[in-house]
């Protein structure tokens, strides 16, 4: 079976829990759960020349994710994000600026790195400075016309805008947000909220889009289509924290989007690995061989 080349673009940092740290940010979430599905997860962000750059990136090696595409900055810090997490396991972030994050550099390992991907996904949270938000577009501007381009809104703080949105938009194969994101991104991107089938549907031909997915958390998802929708229920679970269980949902979601499998199936499986995800405690949860496979192999 072909084994796809999957980057997730963007923010790499240390999330400070009240009980410690974990490195995360979505992109390298997303990569891990992309390489334990089977494919080649690749991060692309920027650490300091410090400590916590240092330990993210020996993080990474024992996570089994390469360091080749992480840049080194010799003036901003390693990125950190102060967590809280309520009873319900949803997460609050303070996340701080400006970081090594923010000054994504254009280089030849990343074009090389760009004409190499079968897909990409970039967020919304790391364009927030103009360097780097120009850096992702020149990324998106090199890869090969058939690679799937995936945009993960992710609204954090101030740190979006309209413009933004919908650039990255026009940019994107797939468009993934959750319930309460779909609402805010619709109006302010000009469109008055009835409902999430006609928001789907007005973004889908607004942009171009190829497939919109709608996540409700504990109430499953929604993707649509140009040629169908598909609807999940979700899947119960004793929900530690939802931390990354988003990302981890994407990876599934492009793993069987790169095979050409069917909505039922790419919903299954994002639905089974985003619940596996928010029943433990971080983003990364150790590799269990017996669920992975019923991802891989999902039958819907």
């Amino acid at each position: 079976m072909k084994k796809f080349t999957t980057v997730g673009l963007g923010e790499l940092l240390w999330d400070i829990f009240p009980a410690g740290r974990q490195l995360g940010g979505a992109p390298a979430n997303f990569a891990y759960m992309t390489n334990l599905l089977g494919d080649e997860g690749i991060v692309a962000s920027r650490v300091g020349n410090d400590e916590l750059g240092e330990q993210a990136k020996r993080r990474l090696e024992h996570l089994g994710l390469g360091t080749a595409s992480i840049q080194l900055d010799p003036t901003y810090r390693t990125g950190v994000v102060q967590v809280e997490v309520d009873l319900k396991g949803q997460p609050t972030f303070q996340i701080a600026e400006p970081v090594a994050w923010d000054a994504f550099e254009w280089t030849p390992a990343w074009q090389a790195l760009a004409q190499k991907t079968d897909a990409v996904c970039f967020g919304s949270l790391a364009q927030r400075s103009p360097q780097s938000r120009q850096t992702i577009f020149s990324f998106l501007k090199t890869i090969r016309p058939e690679t799937t381009r995936v945009f993960d809104v992710n609204l954090r703080q101030s740190f979006y805008s309209p413009q933004v949105l919908a650039d990255s938009a026009k940019h994107a194969d797939i468009i993934k947000l959750n319930n309460d994101e779909l609402p805010a991104v619709v109006q302010l991107l000009g469109f008055p909220f009835h409902d999430e089938e006609s928001a789907a549907e007005w973004l889908r031909h607004t942009f171009h889009i190829k497939l919109v997915c709608i996540t409700r958390g504990a109430a499953g998802s929604l993707l649509v289509s140009g040629y169908a929708k598909h609807e999940h229920p979700g899947i119960p679970v004793h929900v530690a924290d939802t931390v990354g269980s988003g990302d981890a949902f994407t990876a599934a979601l492009v793993y069987h989007y790169l095979r050409g499998d069917s909505l039922a199936a790419m919903n299954e499986a994002a639905n089974r690995m985003g619940s596996w995800v928010a029943g433990q405690a971080g983003a990364t949860p150790a590799r269990d061989e017996a669920r992975l496979a019923s991802i891989r192999l999902v039958d819907a």
